[in-house]
């Protein structure tokens, strides 16, 4: 009880930020999560006052965690089995395709190949959720906060163009519904803009679209584990050698295997998804209170091009595959 009174004025400030973000996003239909980080990144000096960075700091880190858990209630293994092992296997190489691209590119750029890995997993996963999930098991340093920031920034507003942009390219392109839901699942960014774009075309390409942008959020722990034992056997992350499975994690791949078997009924799901966006907001808002934006203006250019680079790149193989399977 000490410990929650001495973060409740961080929690008071990170709350309130979190939900004008909500309330805005709402009537506005803005990406509630880009509101949350601008907002928090334009009263981040309320991150100075007194008792406010403690329960700033936790929401960051925990809050952050645990809503990236609770993403696991959302997927079961039959929208994994629904296109078959082959449609299954293109997904897992378009994702890993995607994250070598952009661990690649960022050296040409003048950035570190940390953080072109964080960015072509925001790419090519699932967004702002699969960036702070990548974060947290990243090496920390003095940029890392900061590149999660603009990363999130750079994401959505590609996602929310591509939302708009490539339900007219699939027509143009000549696309049936089925395709144009494989196009728009496997290319999008985040989950809300899959909805949007597949719903706005057809009920048959919204369901496909929605299954195949889930497909791509349960590769969400995989990676996390890979990169995670990566980076500490390479001793740049704290740890021991062979990297601890993180308790999110696991908690993530439980909720996923009791969602696939069932017991997971209806009205608990969708109180989970929501407990989950609400943390998600919560962290990203604190994440924005942690950051001076004045420090932003060295990396968010080349950046920003990385993040636009690798959307042109995932978006161009979608296409490819969706016209040929």
């Amino acid at each position: 009880m000490s410990a929650f009174k001495r973060r409740l004025p961080g929690f008071l400030v990170v709350g309130i930020v979190a939900l004008a973000a909500a309330f805005l996003g709402e009537h506005y239909g803005t990406p509630v999560l880009l509101l949350s980080l601008l907002l928090g990144l334009a009263t981040n000096f309320l991150y100075e006052a007194p008792g406010v960075s403690l329960g700033v700091d936790f929401s960051a880190t925990t809050l952050l965690r645990a809503g990236v858990a609770l993403l696991g209630a959302r997927i079961s293994f039959d929208a994994l089995l629904h296109f078959g092992p082959f449609t299954l296997f293109l997904l897992a190489l378009m994702v890993v395709a995607t994250i070598m691209f952009g661990t690649f590119i960022a050296r040409f750029l003048g950035l570190e190949r940390d953080l072109g890995t964080l960015t072509g997993c925001g790419v090519g996963i699932c967004g702002a959720s699969a960036t702070v999930a990548i974060a947290a098991v990243s090496p920390k340093n003095e940029n890392s906060e900061r590149a999660a920031a603009v990363t999130i920034i750079g994401i959505t507003v590609m996602s929310a163009i591509a939302m708009v942009a490539y339900p007219l390219l699939g027509h143009w392109l000549g696309m049936d519904d089925r395709q144009l839901g494989f196009f728009l699942g496997s290319s999008i960014h985040d989950v809300a803009q899959v909805v949007g774009a597949g719903y706005s075309v057809s009920p048959e390409t919204g369901d496909d679209a929605t299954l195949i942008k889930l497909i791509r959020v349960a590769m969400l722990a995989p990676i996390v584990f890979a990169l995670g034992t990566f980076y500490s056997r390479k001793g740049v992350t704290k740890g021991k050698p062979g990297f601890a499975v993180p308790g999110f994690l696991w908690i993530f791949i439980v909720l996923m295997t009791v969602n696939s078997l069932g017991h997971i009924p209806p009205m608990l799901q969708s109180n989970i998804q929501l407990l989950s966006s609400s943390f998600l907001i919560a962290a990203i808002a604190a994440i924005g209170l942690r950051t001076q934006p004045s420090k932003l203006r060295g990396i968010s250019k080349p950046l920003l091009i990385l993040i636009a680079l690798e959307t042109l790149f995932i978006g161009l193989v979608s296409a490819l595959l969706a016209l040929w399977v």
